[in-house]
């Protein structure tokens, strides 16, 4: 059953041409599952699979306290992996079909106010390399609303900061223009002046935007480390993740009057119904407002 999962993956990357971020999770999920099946069940092999095994192992993650969301996620993974098989020929059954998908509770995104945005942003002090690095990080990703895996994926050729924009490679390899405002040009103009040549130097040349401090290109557990430690120097208590400021930037455009379907192209979103929670976290912080400030809320 492990050479049926390398095909997938396989498969996932040449022609899906997935996230690296998206294969590791079905490549981590299928592989609970196929260990689950040989261990727990004794089946060895796929074309031995029934729909009463998979809702076994669906039994197992609820019992073990897994949220709707991973088992959802877990079902997806399996879905296309039998879907996958029946395709190649490698099965001659679905075992997933009328396997029903839970529902799933959608939570709003956390968002910062404008004010607390102003303080993350003015966070980074000096004008050392460091500090200048991580001051156009910030000021990028509010001004962009871009994914942190697509900000550390940004190389230089992705900027054309005359023209007031950059491109950036998502999710399935889709790319997309993005303005740039004035504010974030002008802290990535002093990054690429004065800070990103004080880093290391690679040989060949690293094309990273933004490097670490062996001049090679910063990484996502990077980035998160920098994110903590300016949200904890400039005293913001509330719970940061490295989508926090993505979540902003689109909620912010929408109480300001955005259009949601520009707000969705430059989210990159292949679905506006996924846009469309942040007009929902609008509503809920009008609410918030209307109760804290009218006299008889």
């Amino acid at each position: 059953m492990e050479d049926h999962l390398k095909d997938f993956i396989h498969f996932l990357l040449v022609e899906k041409g997935l996230s690296e971020n998206t294969m590791i999770s079905y490549e981590r999920d299928l592989k609970h599952y196929l260990r689950h099946l040989k261990t727990i069940q004794s089946i060895t092999e796929i074309e031995d699979v029934q729909r009463a095994h998979i809702l076994q192992f669906i039994g197992e993650l609820k019992n073990e306290g897994k949220s709707s969301k991973t088992i959802a996620r877990h079902i997806a993974s399996i879905r296309s992996f039998h879907q996958f098989l029946l395709r190649d020929r490698a099965a001659s059954h679905d075992p997933t079909v009328h396997i029903e998908t839970p529902k799933l509770e959608r939570n709003l995104p956390k968002v910062l106010s404008m004010e607390d945005v102003e303080t993350l942003l003015e966070a980074p002090k000096g004008t050392g390399h460091f500090g200048l690095r991580d001051k156009a990080m910030l000021e990028i990703l509010y001004a962009t609303g871009i994914r942190v895996s697509e900000l550390i994926g940004l190389n230089l050729d992705d900027l054309h900061l005359n023209m007031g924009f950059l491109r950036c490679i998502g999710k399935g390899n889709k790319e997309r223009i993005i303005p740039v405002g004035r504010t974030a040009t002008e802290a990535l103009e002093r990054y690429l002046e004065t800070g990103r040549p004080k880093f290391p130097r690679q040989k060949p040349r690293e094309d990273a935007l933004f490097l670490n401090h062996q001049g090679k290109r910063l990484t996502r557990q990077g980035f998160w480390k920098i994110l903590k430690k300016l949200a904890s120097d400039a005293g913001i208590e509330k719970d940061l993740t490295p989508h926090t400021l993505r979540h902003s930037f689109a909620t912010h455009l929408l109480e300001n009057g955005a259009d949601l379907r520009a707000v969705q192209e430059m989210l990159g979103h292949s679905d506006i119904s996924t846009t469309q929670i942040y007009t929902h976290v609008t509503k809920v912080r009008l609410r918030d407002v209307y109760s804290k400030f009218h006299p008889r809320a």
